[in-house]
């Protein structure tokens, strides 16, 4: 077992990491060394159990996965991460990219996928599905730099509280019906703050509304 490519996983969902570690333990040259809950024991962990390759989840309590790789990337810019998401999207491969991934999975479509995505990171390639080649990576990224320099002229002085805490929880990845569970609203609700949200800013599309949130998260972090 000397060989295998040893991975540590952070995902705040027990029985999500039980599926991850069972699905990878049937590949032979991966090997599980490490697992947390949070973006906080990632951090800590890390640095005791040097993985090969990270794999985390974008969203969990106590710090996120992306701050949590922004900490560890600081230390050890070398680190190979491996990001999951619930979401489908280029902005999200570009909001990952930025903080040092190397990649981003759907959690909807592991199972191989997930096995050749851990096996491309860890010999240095990148891996945001189905967008591999270099060229089409440096595109998305120089369109996405783009829409972050016009983006940042944006004023949201006009949003009250509610919509800014509703901004800020989808730019950390989480949906309309978990930001109600959280907030104790309705999905309805939500979404009506959603739309009232993108009025304000002039937002004309979902794309433009989520890489906003995205943008507006990583602010309240500088």
């Amino acid at each position: 077992m000397h060989n295998s490519i040893r991975i540590m996983i952070a995902d705040d969902h027990r029985l999500f990491r039980e599926g991850i570690i069972n699905l990878l333990n049937e590949a032979k040259d991966i090997l599980v060394v490490e697992e947390v809950e949070n973006g906080k024991e990632l951090v800590e962990k890390y640095f005791e159990v040097k993985p090969d390759v990270i794999v985390a989840d974008i969203s969990m309590p106590v710090l996120s996965g992306t701050s949590a790789i922004l900490k560890i990337k600081r230390k050890n810019p070398s680190a190979k991460v491996l990001f999951l998401t619930m979401h489908d999207g280029e902005e999200y491969f570009y909001h990952c990219a930025k903080v040092g991934g190397d990649g981003v999975i759907n959690k909807n479509v592991l199972k191989d996928e997930l096995v050749y995505a851990i096996r491309q990171v860890y010999k240095g390639k990148k891996y945001f599905g189905g967008v591999t080649s270099e060229d089409a990576l440096m595109k998305l990224f120089d369109k996405y730099k783009f829409l972050l320099k016009s983006g940042s002229e944006i004023d949201h002085s006009s949003l009250n509280n509610n919509e800014k805490e509703i901004l800020e929880l989808v730019g950390k990845g989480k949906t309309s019906k978990e930001i109600a569970n959280r907030l104790k609203l309705s999905k309805r609700t939500i979404d009506y703050y959603r739309t009232q949200i993108m009025q304000k800013l002039n937002l004309k599309s979902l794309p433009e509304f989520i890489q906003y949130a995205v943008q507006f998260n990583m602010k309240l972090k500088d």
